[in-house]
Order: C-alpha cells, then structure tokens, then sequence
C-alpha cells in the first residue's frame, strides 16, 4: 500500500533531482531537497484537510484532483502564481516578468523578482490568512462526538451556536491585524474580505449544491454514489469541492512560496523543489490517508489539521507587519499533527482494550448463560428420572397389591367367586 502510493512520488523527485543537478550541480540539487522538505512540513495538515474532503468526492474528481489539480499546484501554484503576483503588483507584462525571474536577483534589494513578491506578501497573507481562518473557525465552533481538546473545544462549540460568529471573529481580527500591523492598512482589509469572500462564496455554494443533489435524489433524478456509509459527491457539487481545495491548496502554500525566496531566488529550483518535490509528496500523503482510510482510523488527525490550520491562519495575519520564519510555521504544523497522531493511537488503543474487555465479559456471560442452561438442563433430567422412578415403583406396588387380591380371590369358594369381577393387570 504505501510503495505503490508514494512510487510515483519517488520517481517524480528523483526526475526533479536530476534535473536539478544538470541545471545547477549539487548546489542545485540540495536546495531542491531543502525546499521539498519545506514544502511537506508546512503542508501535511494541508493533506489531511484534503483527504477529509476528497473522501467525499466519486472516483472520477479523486482522478481529476490527483492529475489537473497537480498540475495546478505545481505549475500554477509554483510557478505562474508568483509571476502573476510581481507582474500586477509591478506593473509588468508577463514577458518582463518571466525575464525578472530568471535574472535571479538578490530578493533584499529592492526592484528584484524576490523583493517584489515579498513586497506584496501583505496582501496575500490577509487573503490565504483569512480563507484558512474562516475554515478553522467554522470548525472550531461546530458542535461534533468526538473532541480532541475538549477543556477547549467543548465550550467554543456551546458559544458556536450564535448565528455567523466565526464571520464575526474572523473581521474582528482582520482589522486588529490590518490596524496594529500593516503598513497599508486598506490593502490588507481587502485582501482579507477577499479570502473571507472566498471562503463564503465557495462554501455557500457547495453546500447548495450538495443539498439540491440530496434533494433530487429523493426522486432519483440526482447522481449520487455510496461507498459502504459513506456518500460521495459527484457532477457539479464535486466540481465546487474541487474548486474549493483548489483554493485551499493555494492559501496553504502562499506562505512557502514566499518563503521559498528566503532560500534561493531561482524559480526553476523552486519550482522543482515546492513543486515537483514538496507537492507531489503532498498529493500522494493525500491519497495513502484516504485510502487506507487513516482518517477512521486516526480520529483525532482531522482535529490536529484544524488546529494546525488555526496556526498558520494566526502567523500569516501576524506576518502582514512581522516576518516569521517559514521553518517555525513548519515545524509548529508538524508538532501539532504528532501530537494528534499520537493521541489518536492512544485513543485507538484505549478503544481496542475496551473492545476486547467488553467482548470478554460478554463472552464470560455467555459462558455462564450456558453453564446455567446446562445445569438447568440437568436438573430437568434429574427430575425427570425421579418420577419416572416413582411411578415404577407406585406400579410395582399396585401390581403387589393385585396379585395379593388374586390370592384372596383364588381362596374363596365358587359361589362367592361367581359374583365378583377382579381388575385386569
């Protein structure tokens, strides 16, 4: 299972690898390793938010997301993102950007490709800050059975009951963010209704859609699928689920994009590393979760990526006025997600030991039941051949007492004998 989920990923990265070396020689090569390594770091609980969703979606937009949606992330995201980014912000036409690029300018000095994209970092950390916030905020105050920080999460799903509250929240710490932190305050309030916009619009409408099928399906004219439990979405409400991870890959990996200048300036090794190395890892880590049907399995994996996606939504509208290094928003991630794993095995565990408890005393019941049948059964027996016992010997006594009358019967003289009847045997 995991050899033939991640192959492909390993033959990707061995390809982006060579590449790497022929363009640039070892230098090349290791940065290439450095910024894949990144790029799974930050984005493993953005794995886990997609196989949540993606386990919903009929095979076929599971295909769909696994080809065109890597191409997206890879090309799009990677590489033509940043250039449509410092092209708008910079006024350039895609050629003047492209040569920018590969000019591979320091990013510290002002009027390089680097500096640029940093330069617009505000704006897009409001946006991809707000969409992931609104997405751990709609979490964080839904009522749910299981609770992994319960002293926490169970009183914010009790206030989660007024109406639009995480709206509410999300706006309130937008403009404590743009007020207190931006430089350009209007900027960073746009961008941010942007991504809460975006967030609303792409939600609203699946939920839309997902009701309309549901509704259609009671009259079987809506295309819906089931896989054992568990419905699938198919036609238009898979295409807005894969529209919307889409949009969440793409909030996720703002923050190593931009990050990834901090380690080399060259696009073609960071599109290799983020890209070809980092998401493709990502995309099958997605695959191996929903698969093996990890998230089943592992119960509090799912929480641990809304808290982890809380993080990041809190450090990108931090970083609108402070830098934060991409390796501690990783590594806050990465700690965040263990520590789920390891709960959620704890958790597995404690559930085994009381599956087997359970089946034991059950099994010990059914033992005694049967015991008690038994036994129950052999006093039925018991009884049984006591009377019978009995009623032979009452026979044999009555059968005595017939041959005695018969004796008697015999000694009396014929006259008397004639006038009576004896009982047959």
């Amino acid at each position: 299972m995991f050899l033939r989920t991640f192959r492909g990923s390993f033959i990707l990265s061995a390809i982006a690898l060579v590449a790497a070396f022929f363009y640039g020689s070892w230098p090349a090569l290791l940065l290439c390793v450095v910024l894949g390594v990144m790029e799974v770091s930050l984005s493993f609980d953005n794995a886990v938010m997609n196989a949540k969703i993606l386990r919903h979606m009929s095979e076929f937009w599971q295909k769909i997301f696994l080809t065109v949606g890597i191409a997206i992330a890879v090309v799009g995201m990677r590489l033509v993102f940043p250039l449509l980014v410092v092209g708008i912000t910079a006024g350039l036409n895609p050629y003047q950007a492209i040569t920018l690029a590969m000019e591979k300018g320091d990013p510290h000095v002002p009027g390089t490709y680097g500096f640029l994209l940093g330069e617009a970092h505000p704006q897009i950390a409001a946006f991809g800050g707000m969409f992931l916030l609104m997405i751990f905020l709609d979490w964080i105050f839904e009522e749910r059975d299981i609770k992994w920080l319960r002293p926490i999460e169970a009183p914010l799903a009790r206030v989660g009951e007024l109406p639009k509250l995480s709206v509410l929240v999300g706006l309130v710490l937008l403009v404590l963010s743009a007020e207190f932190l931006a430089k350009d305050v209007a900027i960073v309030l746009l961008s941010g209704i942007l991504g809460t916009v975006t967030y609303m619009a792409v939600k609203g409408l699946d939920s839309f859609l997902e009701s309309h099928n549901t509704e259609l399906s009671e009259d079987d004219d809506a295309p819906v699928a089931s896989t054992g439990s568990l419905v699938v979405k198919t036609g238009k409400a898979a295409f807005v689920s894969f529209l919307y991870l889409e949009v969440l890959d793409a909030s996720f990996s703002f923050d190593g994009v931009i990050g990834a200048f901090a380690i080399t300036s060259d696009p073609i090794i960071i599109a290799l590393g983020l890209g070809l190395i980092g998401a493709i890892f990502v995309r099958s880590i997605t695959v191996y979760l929903v698969r093996g049907k990890k998230l089943d399995e592992l119960v509090y994996l799912e929480h641990g990526a809304h808290w982890a996606i809380g993080a990041l939504a809190v450090i990108l509208l931090i970083s609108v006025g402070y830098h934060i290094n991409e390796f501690v928003t990783g590594l806050i991630g990465v700690v965040i997600i263990v520590a789920a794993y390891i709960s959620s095995r704890r958790y597995a565990k404690r559930e085994e030991a009381e599956e087997q408890s359970a089946s034991l005393i059950e099994a010990q019941a059914v033992e005694a039941a049967s015991a008690q049948s038994e036994a129950a059964a052999q006093k039925a027996v018991d009884e049984a051949a006591a009377f019978r016992a009995d009623l032979q010997n009452k026979r044999a006594e009555l059968r005595n007492q017939l041959a005695t009358v018969n004796a008697s019967y015999a000694k009396l003289p014929a006259a008397q004998q004639a006038g009576l009847t004896l009982p047959s045997a």
